[in-house]
Parts: structure tokens; C-alpha cells; sequence
């Protein structure tokens, strides 16, 4: 699987959450492995305000490009976990800990996955080495 074979809505669910420094980034193509929606993008926020910004970043560029809004919103007001739910994808934001703690690409295991390569100043580990 490749980004460029994405559904349009996906590509550009993932290039904003780039555009806000998610970490992780994750695609899960769910198509035959019998699950309710076609894909999860799976990212991680490293603050609540990030979480927050990405959630709000993913929602504004797919209305303004594509017309779409979120089917449902949940936790966002959270600063471990947000849905938001598309219908034909769902893009799921973590904190560190809850994207640990529940771990979908271990659950999905089977589903073909698509890791997207962190920006190189992207997450904790990375600023901890340039700043250490």
C-alpha cells in the first residue's frame, strides 16, 4: 500500500495531520479483514493542545478541499484519544500513553499497513536529542 493509492479524503487526512507534527502516523487498509469502515489513520499527539490542533487541522482542510465533515466526534475535548469518523475512514488521535495502551495496529494486526516517516522534528525523541 502506498499513500498515493489512498482515496483522496485519506491523503489528505494524513498530510494534515503532517502539517500539525502528528508522530506515528499510520494507515490501516481494513477492506477485507471485515470491519465497519474501509481505514484507520492512526496518529499520535504529543500534548493536548496538539491533539486538539490536529483534530481541528484534519476537519478544516477536508471541508474546505473536499466539502466533508466529520460523520461523529469523540473525546476531543480529551488529552488522551479523539475519533473522528468519516464513514468510509476513521482517523484516530492518540496521546502517547492511550496510543500504548490501546495499541490498534496490534488489534487490526492482519489489515495491510501503511507507516508514514516521521518529519525529522517531529515527537519527543527527536527534540530530546537535538535539545540534550
Amino acid at each position: 500500500m502506498k499513500l498515493e493509492s489512498l482515496p483522496q479524503a485519506v491523503r489528505k487526512a494524513v498530510e494534515a495531520a503532517q502539517e500539525k507534527k502528528a508522530g506515528g502516523i499510520t494507515v490501516l487498509d481494513l477492506h477485507g479483514v471485515g470491519a465497519f469502515t474501509r481505514y484507520f489513520v492512526i496518529c499520535t499527539g504529543y500534548s493536548r493542545p496538539q491533539l486538539q490542533a490536529i483534530c481541528t487541522g484534519i476537519e478544516e482542510v477536508l471541508y474546505k478541499e473536499l466539502k466533508r465533515s466529520p460523520e461523529h466526534r469523540e473525546g476531543q475535548r480529551s488529552s488522551e484519544w479523539a475519533l473522528l469518523d468519516f464513514g468510509s475512514f476513521i482517523v484516530h488521535v492518540f496521546g502517547e500513553q492511550a496510543r500504548r495502551y490501546y495499541d490498534l495496529e496490534r488489534l487490526w494486526r492482519s489489515a495491510p499497513v501503511l507507516a508514514i516517516p516521521d518529519e525529522p522534528e517531529t515527537g519527543r525523541k527527536e527534540l530530546s536529542k537535538r535539545v540534550g
